[in-house]
């Protein structure tokens, strides 16, 4: 928002339009924190499916499993005064006359807030062959349920947070499943080697198939009464009723070509310390945007459902000019059930941070944490939910920590700063 429209006054605040691209949770929660924040204008937000705004994480667990029909958020959007314009795909942005160009025509706007979140990364040469899932969408899991009530033998592709969530899911569905990893290991993008090796045991513990320095070849589709299969570059053939690919996913960005606002080398936006965009009165938030972070000395793109969840606090606050507005800088933080597990993790590590174990990652419960000059600036904790919550704060306060008594499971992580040593 420029300094010229901040200074028009109440009346021109009650005139202005804010436009929020994407149905997600960081475009609803945007929508509704410009409501609690005290924008009068109008606000419209639009998303490209036809569904009612919906939040994803129980699409790969309840939904899924069909213990749940719907995520949809709980949010008065006609009492909050919010426009709702679904099915509406968004086409681009033209910044100099303050228009979206959308599939059912350009929208004006005062404020734009890009929230379209992430999009699946496709499985080459799998494009239109029968049987292969991705797992995004409401329609995704509508479509994928049914499939594991009938227990198919299943082949997951990508061993991340998502193929690990729907292995999980299909194995208690009573599905056959084999993982294929194109790493040495699961969650190869996400964690060290010496972290995520315990985690290969529990593919096999869940009774699933983990095969790692697998790259798929192709998918074939099978003929009537014939299952469809997997080939591998190695040759092997996996028998699959279904296919379900999880190999990550890029910020939805593709449609803002030509627009003028600045993208990063992943496709995201690129957004400064309070979520705006390199163009005047657009902001971006979410899965899309990538932020600079004094804390961590490097800008990150975050694609946790709490991301989408606190950012928007930090858009309706520069959009309003809410004084003494905070920068966007929070610790990252998320969540993952699988086989079993409920495994979270807060803040941001590098290859160069000292790690620290506490307790047995043969057990079912421990923790890890990163130092970098003696703070703490990440925790990974399985089952142990108190470590986190703890961990957070240490991280959030920039606390100095002794290594030795942080190492002792037995010991609270709080009671481990340099401070009380």
């Amino acid at each position: 928002m420029s300094e010229q429209t901040r200074e028009q006054g109440p009346a021109a605040e009650a005139e202005r339009h804010a436009v929020v691209v994407g149905a997600g949770m960081a475009g609803v929660q945007t929508a509704v924190a410009l409501r609690e924040q005290g924008f009068t204008g109008p606000v419209t937000l639009i998303g490209a499916e036809p569904h009612q705004p919906y939040d994803r994480p129980p699409l790969s667990k309840a939904v899924l499993l069909g213990t749940a029909e719907g995520s949809a958020f709980d949010v008065d959007f006609e009492g909050l005064g919010i426009t709702l314009r679904l099915g509406c795909e968004a086409l681009g942005v033209r910044p100099g006359e303050h228009l979206l160009d959308t599939s059912a025509g350009p929208v004006p706007y005062d404020v734009l807030v890009l929230a379209t979140g992430a999009e699946p990364v496709r499985l080459p040469g799998a494009e239109g062959v029968p049987g292969v899932h991705l797992l995004r969408t409401l329609d995704d899991a509508e479509r994928l349920r049914p499939v594991l009530a009938r227990q198919h033998d299943i082949v997951v592709v990508g061993a991340g947070w998502i193929g690990a969530e729907f292995a999980t899911a299909a194995r208690e569905a009573g599905c056959a499943v084999t993982v294929v990893e194109a790493a040495d290991r699961p969650l190869a993008d996400a964690l060290p080697a010496e972290v995520a090796a315990p985690m290969t045991a529990w593919y096999a513990d869940a009774g699933a198939e983990l095969r790692t320095r697998a790259r798929v070849e192709r998918v074939e589709a099978g003929g009537p009464g014939d299952l469809g299969r997997v080939v591998l570059d190695d040759g092997t053939r996996l028998p699959a009723d279904a296919v379900v690919v999880g190999i990550g996913a890029r910020p939805a960005t593709g449609w803002l070509a030509g627009s003028g606002i600045a993208l990063g080398a992943h496709g995201e936006v690129l957004a400064d310390d309070r979520l705006r965009a390199s163009v005047p009165d657009v902001h971006a938030v979410g899965d899309c945007a990538s932020f600079p972070s004094a804390r961590y000395g490097e800008r990150l793109l975050v694609h946790h459902w709490d991301n989408a969840l606190q950012g928007p606090r930090t858009v309706a606050a520069d959009i309003v000019g809410a004084p003494g507005g905070e920068v966007y800088d929070p610790v990252p933080y998320f969540w993952s059930e699988q086989f079993g597990r409920f495994v979270q993790y807060a803040g941001h590590h590098a290859a160069a941070d000292t790690t620290l174990w506490r307790g047995d990652p043969a057990g079912p419960a421990w923790t890890v944490c990163w130092l970098r000059e003696g703070r703490l600036v990440a925790v990974l904790a399985v089952g142990r939910p108190r470590d986190l919550a703890q961990g957070r704060r240490l991280i959030e306060s920039g606390a100095t920590m002794d290594p030795e008594l942080l190492a002792d499971p037995a010991k609270p992580l709080k009671a481990a700063t340099a401070a009380t040593a």
